[in-house]
């Protein structure tokens, strides 16, 4: 059994290894290695321990040569979440992208072939568009000339009122080529998109095969 000495040196060498653990709850230092971390005001810090107001912030554990052998993430706002959370679902989505480039094409110039096909579909789609406004311009300015002839248009005292039929065409006409001109700029912005995007992605295959042949 343990004398009433022994029990009190026992006591006083756990009581001093609890005071010498690290307050901010981090991993003890081997001998030799440092925190870093930086301040409110962005200072760097070096020490063998973490001041308790910055326990919850980003640092980094460096050995004895100033290497850094661990980094310890800091504690996170919710804004700075949901932004992590975005650049995650963002490099999720560019890696799956990369994924798709590489296995669908073999060489720039199929995705070259493809871009020259769509772009021929878009300019057909185009071109018929415009010919149909310009025809949609034609009529409606046959039926304006005919309201011409119709009260409140003319200045004729004995003008008789424009039918309804008229009228309900003269409306129809005009929507039709409003809504027509609206769906060319639509399809015109599409064109412009669907050309950058083909652009980027002859580019961005570039990189990906030189990085593998490199």
């Amino acid at each position: 059994m343990l004398r009433g000495r022994d029990i009190l040196l026992n006591l006083m060498a756990l009581c001093a290894a609890t005071a010498a653990a690290p307050a901010n709850g981090a991993s003890s230092l081997t001998p030799g290695q440092t925190y870093r971390w930086t301040d409110d005001k962005g200072v760097v810090h070096y020490g063998d321990s973490v001041p308790s107001e910055y326990s919850g912030k980003e640092r980094s554990v460096l050995n004895g040569e100033g290497v850094e052998v661990q980094h310890v993430e800091g504690h996170k706002s919710g804004a700075e979440l949901v932004q992590q959370t975005k650049a995650e679902e963002l490099a999720r989505q560019r890696a799956q992208h990369d994924q798709t480039l590489l296995s669908t094409y073999v060489s720039a110039k199929d995705i070259e072939a493809l871009r020259d096909e769509r772009m021929a579909q878009l300019d057909g789609q185009l071109k018929a568009s415009s010919t149909y406004i310009e025809s949609l311009a034609t009529r409606l300015g046959a039926l304006q000339e005919r309201a011409m002839q119709f009260k409140p248009y003319s200045s004729e005292p004995n003008a008789r009122r424009m039918p309804d039929e008229l009228a309900e065409e003269l409306v129809r006409t005009s929507n039709e080529a409003r809504n027509q001109r609206k769906a060319l700029e639509a399809k015109r912005a599409e064109e412009a998109d669907m050309r950058v995007q083909f652009e980027a992605d002859i580019q961005r295959f570039r990189e990906l095969t030189a990085r593998t042949h490199s």
